[in-house]
């Protein structure tokens, strides 16, 4: 480890925190559906779009009406991509004349990009055409973020309301957050990235002579504009198979440091948003610093491990710390934070191969995941999934005190604890359930290159990140099979959506309840001893998903060495 290495993390975590309360501020102003200086210049085109859509953005939705038109919008969206997918090979923008991308893979593709969860089975560069990235790809990376901060906000209605049968309009809020906020800041960051150096071009290969007097095709592409959402909405959907790792989408430290803060500003503006829907912003500073201890204990983990390499190396005389799978370009500090953030925030670009991590090191990111994408998390899948979690310890905090439990001023009774149960389970059940089926079943064997417990962590990142939301993988795992296609995908959309419908339900029964005052016998929700709490429940309920996972390692290898499977 090094004083620089250090000082990257020190600054990042500095720029985060600065950055948190404009971002939060800008949100509030949406959430509330208050203009803002964009409104001058995109007002008309909102107005514009509920006068052809037959839309008024005054009439609020229940809870059930805005999951129905929530899951209908996300399905249509998700047809509509799978479409164009298959239909790649007849359609223009295909410069390269790539056929149409076989069933399973859309499937899959699409699924994957409509629940915000980009997992990639394939290389970006040598399977999509310029408008499948653009039109079916880039298209889904702005619309699922907008519905995962529409989902925030509408979480935040349920809590800041009283005696409320709506949560909102979930037209309006995809378009206002679309509109105000993804478009304008992607514009920007694209032309920060064109500057950088990544490429922004309909052309598809540009031949070049090589230092050698060879000739070498390269491949180019409308790179920057979905690089900008790729990180904002913590999509992590690369272009190029390399994702973050190529120079074409990362060419330097400074665009490096930028991606890193794309991935989790929104998401930690979201926390402040949180506190000022309530009426006390200590609310949301206290979320942002729970959220921050497990990041940075998971970033200093990481980095200690990643610096201090590989100890069989070490045994044969070869010191220094672990540069396998690594961009010389960024090193270890900036590899390893990069990989804390990325799962933290369900983004899953990757600027290294985690993969090629130590077995610490890559732990790390596995966990992450499997603490629920809460850790700053997903834009909007963060805090909604927090406030799942915030429930739950404030019922433990209750239990412990003896009265019914509150939280900013809403009785947390029997159906929300069992809704938010229900919805944190999933992760555990499907993760577990589908790494274990994956480790007896033939095709599933049939995925991961390494062999024995390596081979089955593939397994188990792999669903991890599918059920999360997240979208990085073990590379060493191969992907692009009907089995893993289709079970993936279906973990995708389960992870997805049975958390997103018991958490509207969950703002639909808040919502409806009284105000209720703190009193001498409620328990503090700001200081200290909630953030401590919190952070303990977190990792307890993480720990339903991550010690059964390292408890099936050696019983799934031993049984696939009984089938003759593992060496």
């Amino acid at each position: 480890m090094t004083i620089q290495g250090w000082l990257l993390i020190l600054a990042f975590a500095g720029v985060l925190l600065a950055l948190t309360k404009p971002a939060g501020l800008w949100l509030f102003a949406l959430y509330e559906g208050r203009r803002t200086p964009l409104h001058r210049l995109l007002g008309p085109v909102e107005r514009g779009f509920y006068r052809l859509s037959g839309i008024d953005p005054a009439e609020e939705q229940g809870w059930r009406r805005y999951a129905v038109h929530m899951l209908a919008f996300n399905a249509l969206l998700t047809f509509f991509t799978y479409g164009v997918l298959r239909l790649q090979g007849v359609l223009p923008g295909n410069p390269q004349r790539l056929a149409g991308v076989g069933e399973h893979l859309s499937f899959n593709t699409a699924i994957s990009f409509a629940a915000n969860t980009n997992w990639q089975s394939y290389a970006g560069e040598s399977t999509m055409s310029n408008l499948s990235q653009m039109l079916g790809l880039t298209v889904l990376n702005f619309l699922s973020s907008a519905t995962g901060i529409a989902l925030a906000f509408a979480l935040f209605r349920g809590f800041a309301r009283t005696q409320a049968k709506a949560i909102g309009n979930f037209w309006a809020d995809m378009t206002r957050i679309t509109l105000y906020l993804l478009l304008p800041a992607c514009v920007v960051l694209t032309l920060v990235y064109i500057s950088g150096g990544v490429p922004q071009t309909l052309a598809g290969v540009v031949d070049v002579q090589t230092l050698e007097g060879a000739r070498q095709s390269i491949l180019l592409g409308p790179v920057a504009s979905q690089e900008a959402i790729k990180m904002l909405g913590t999509n992590g959907g690369g272009f190029f198979n390399a994702n973050s790792a190529h120079p074409f989408e990362n060419p330097t430290a400074l665009t490096n440091f930028i991606q890193m803060l794309s991935i989790f500003v929104l998401g930690a503006g979201l926390t402040w948003t949180f506190g000022k829907a309530v009426g006390n912003t200590r609310q949301g500073w206290a979320i942002l610093s729970a959220m921050m201890i497990l990041f940075l204990v998971g970033t200093t983990v990481t980095y200690w491990a990643e610096a201090a390499g590989n100890p069989v190396l070490h045994g044969i005389g070869v010191a220094g710390g672990n540069m396998e799978g690594k961009e010389v370009r960024f090193g270890i500090a900036a590899s390893a934070l990069f990989s804390v953030v990325t799962t933290a925030a369900s983004c899953g670009a990757v600027n290294a191969m985690h993969d090629s991590f130590t077995a610490l090191g890559g732990l790390v990111p596995l966990f992450n995941m499997q603490l629920g994408e809460v850790v700053i998390g997903g834009v909007g899948a963060g805090i909604y999934g927090f406030l799942l979690f915030a429930i739950l310890a404030v019922f433990v905090a209750g239990l412990m005190v003896g009265r019914t439990p509150e939280y900013v001023g809403k009785k947390i009774e029997a159906r929300e604890v069992k809704l938010a149960v229900l919805a944190i389970a999933v992760l555990p059940l499907m993760i577990l359930g589908l790494t274990a089926l994956s480790s007896v079943l033939e095709q599933g064997l049939a995925g991961p290159l390494n062999k024995g417990p390596h081979g089955f962590s593939e397994i188990l990142y792999a669903f991890t990140s599918a059920v999360a939301n997240n979208g990085s993988a073990f590379a060493g795992l191969t992907a692009n099979t009907p089995y893993y296609n289709g079970l993936l995908g279906v973990a995708i959309w389960i992870g997805r959506f049975f958390i997103i419908v018991p958490m509207l339900a969950i703002a639909g029964s808040l919502a409806a309840k009284k105000y209720t005052p703190e009193s001498a016998g409620s328990f503090p929700t700001t200081g200290g001893l909630w953030v401590g709490l919190l952070v303990g429940i977190i990792l307890i309920l993480g720990g339903l998903t991550f010690l059964p996972g390292l408890a099936l390692g050696p019983i799934a290898d031993h049984l696939a060495m009984i089938r003759g499977q593992l060496s």
